[in-house]
């Protein structure tokens, strides 16, 4: 696969292990309790949002941050990556978040570690309710990252990072009375791997990857669709043809370098 033997390749899966590191050491540092008391949901949406748009903004121009096997699975389904890529994203990122946490925890005193913001279900809350919640947070937040990296539009109002960080703010401010606001299965994984708790993880996994297919094939296939063959859809998924952006907003140097390549 020529995609192995590219040099931006391996910097987009480095990128992708670095910026889910630094995502899950930032977000879940600040979702922390450091004092008796309510959490603030404001400070942690904000964490979170504010450490995509950053993360977007450093590495989107290399990778497209995706940061989360949510989108990745959603570029998937949108044909815009192979499934080499695809899988390679993937493992980078939950590598990356399990780091992260990994970091977080030997940094943090054990009295303040606490469950390391494991994403948990609130009381009340049933698995089907959190998972069709989990569902429309990362159904809205897929929609505008595929909005906001679409190279076709014309134009853009605003700034790209700071919609799709508005974007993940605007689930936590939901989602974390729900079910902890996972929308990312590497954010989810990573706690859970290090306190060993998995009960009810699956959520987290199933809730996410739906939802995320969900938004691709709404905005691809409906909402704006693109005019691909199937034949053309095929070979992107094989690797045998570079998709037109690779899952990266407009104006990123690595679609013109992969297509010249592929000549």
């Amino acid at each position: 696969m020529w995609e192995l033997r590219s040099a931006s390749f391996w910097r987009a899966i480095f990128a992708e292990f670095f910026a889910t590191l630094f995502y899950v050491f930032f977000g879940l540092g600040a979702s922390l309790r450091w004092a008796p008391g309510p959490l603030h949901v404001l400070q942690v949406a904000l964490a979170f949002g504010l450490a995509l748009a950053t993360l977007v903004q450093t590495v989107g121009h290399i990778s497209g941050a995706h940061v989360n096997p949510a989108v990745t699975f959603a570029f998937l389904v949108g044909s815009q990556m192979s499934l080499l890529r695809a899988f390679c994203y993937m493992a980078a990122q939950l590598l990356g978040a399990v780091a992260g946490a990994a970091v977080l925890y030997s940094v943090t005193p054990p009295a303040v570690r606490g469950n390391l913001a494991l994403n948990t279900l609130h009381a009340g809350v049933s698995v089907g309710q959190a998972t069709t919640v989990e569902i429309f947070l990362t159904l809205q937040f897929v929609l505008c990252i595929f909005a906001t990296y679409d190279e076709r539009r014309n134009g853009r109002l605003g700034s790209v990072a700071l919609a799709v960080g508005f974007s993940l703010t605007l689930g936590h401010l939901f989602g974390m009375y729900y079910t902890g606001a996972g929308m990312n299965p590497a954010r989810s994984f990573a706690p859970a791997i290090l306190t060993r708790n998995f009960t009810n993880h699956w959520v987290y996994w199933v809730g996410p990857i739906i939802g995320g297919g969900l938004g691709s094939l709404l905005y691809d296939f409906l909402l704006f669709p693109r005019l691909k063959s199937v034949s053309e859809r095929l070979s992107i998924l094989k690797g045998t043809r570079p998709s037109d952006n690779n899952g990266q907003p407009e104006g990123t140097g690595e679609p013109v370098e992969l297509k010249t390549q592929a000549l």
